[in-house]
């Protein structure tokens, strides 16, 4: 239920501390029900099990990420990585002895044999990393440019989100002699747009240590322009916890959505439905021979209007600093 909320990062932090403890617990837990006797008894029926429930895992896992799609090298060692015995293996086979699936006897060395994998985790994903680190590299330099340091200039501009939205805006920015950034969380676009030497990031613009990295303490503005409302929200959440001055304007959904926005303290909100009616309202004006300059003032005081009521939802905090960015603003 918090996972998709503003608390998100907060309990985050709050279960921390807690997370180490009960894995700490549940490691000692494993390592006291590991039978030594039961090993050094039947040592050979019990790595074989081991062996085994590795091997097969394994192979599943590698079919199942090629099918996903990723490379041979990438599915190699996510199967080696994921090869062994996970804790569920515990409540699983205590159900199965509690149900009388199988003898207490085999279930018990197939418990061993799963503890066994679990200790040997390390070891396959370092020998996983070794295998696939040179051969990932090469591959990489094939299909994407290399992507240059994250040094972005002086009084910079920060587009998230490089869509056709953010595409068309860093566009006029350029044209303005405006300098700019982007993140994207599609590595797809990112590659592409990189490709035609655009400035653009991989990485989730939610993530402060990503905010940080592309400057966001130098920047003069911020602009989003993704398409997922929730996500846009928790960007400008983030954002405000970093820089209280920064100027964001976001891309909206709708009034609704822009109230929300300018609650949570952006600069300016453009909402899409406001904006495509204003401006086929424009158009079918001029078609019908209404002349340009009063159809141009009519649509930028019915747009200031829908500013202004959206912005009562604006703390009164941010309401000055916002006039006094605009006031500043040249004509």
């Amino acid at each position: 239920m918090l996972a998709e909320t503003e608390y998100r990062r907060e309990v985050e932090l709050a279960i921390e501390p807690f997370k180490g403890l009960l894995l700490g617990v549940f490691f000692v837990s494993v390592g006291i029900g590991l039978d030594l006797d039961a090993v050094f008894a039947e040592p050979l029926r019990i790595l074989s099990l081991a062996l085994g429930l590795v091997v097969i895992k394994a192979a599943v896992i590698f079919t199942l990420a090629r099918v996903a799609g990723l490379k041979s090298r990438q599915a190699l060692e996510t199967a080696l990585v994921l090869g062994p015995a996970g804790e569920f293996a515990f409540v699983i086979l205590s159900a199965g002895v509690a149900e009388g699936v199988a003898s207490p006897a085999f279930i018990q060395s197939v418990l061993v044999s799963a503890t066994l994998t679990m200790f040997a985790i390390p070891l396959l994903a370092g020998i996983g990393a070794r295998i696939t680190r040179r051969p990932r590299r090469l591959e990489n330099e094939d299909e994407v440019e290399q992507a240059p340091e994250l040094t972005p200039p002086e009084s910079t501009v920060l587009i998230v989100g490089f869509g056709r939205v953010g595409q068309l805006v860093a566009e006029m920015l350029k044209a303005h002699d405006q300098s700019y950034i982007a993140i994207d969380s599609n590595s797809r676009a990112v590659t592409a747009a990189r490709r035609k030497g655009e400035p653009v990031y991989y990485g989730d613009a939610a993530n402060p240590e990503m905010l940080k990295l592309c400057g966001v303490d130098g920047i003069r503005a911020l602009v989003i322009t993704m398409d997922a409302p929730g996500k846009v929200d928790e960007v400008v959440g983030v954002i405000r916890t970093l820089r209280e001055d920064l100027i964001i304007i976001a891309r909206a959904r709708d009034d609704r959505h822009a109230e929300r926005l300018y609650a949570l303290g952006v600069t300016d909100a453009v909402p899409e439905t406001i904006e495509a009616s204003l401006q086929l309202a424009e158009n079918t004006l001029v078609d019908l021979g209404v002349p340009m300059g009063l159809v141009l003032a009519s649509v930028h005081e019915r747009r200031d209007a829908f500013r202004k009521s959206f912005q009562a939802a604006m703390p009164e905090a941010r309401r000055r600093p916002a006039r006094a960015l605009r006031a500043r603003a040249p004509e």
